[in-house]
């Protein structure tokens, strides 16, 4: 069986659908979070993919980029919702709605 770009654009969309599902319906910050990592990897999957059966390494050069922001976005993500958890003893969302110091 021969493996098609639709293969690989079923996972990304499936995976980003989960990433979604888990965004909407999660209530800890760190729960969010992951999902919205994995949201951010299916679209670098669907990238990858069509840079790979295009033949051209634009796709691949961007998921460079993105993964790179992606690293720095989790240094800083992490650092915030370690203070708010610090600050509030709590990862949930219901429970830091209000923001005021």
């Amino acid at each position: 069986m021969n493996v098609g770009l639709e293969h690989y654009l079923v996972v990304s969309v499936a995976l980003f659908s989960l990433g979604a599902l888990g965004v909407i319906l999660r209530r800890n910050l760190l729960q969010i979070y992951m999902s919205l990592e994995l949201m951010l990897n299916a679209a670098n999957l669907a990238l990858v993919a069509f840079s790979r059966f295009r033949n051209n390494l634009d796709g691949q050069v961007m998921v460079f980029f993105i993964i790179t922001v992606a690293a720095a976005e989790v240094a800083v993500g992490l650092a915030l919702i370690v203070a708010l958890y610090r600050r509030r003893q709590t990862a949930h969302v219901e429970d830091l709605t209000s923001l005021k110091l």
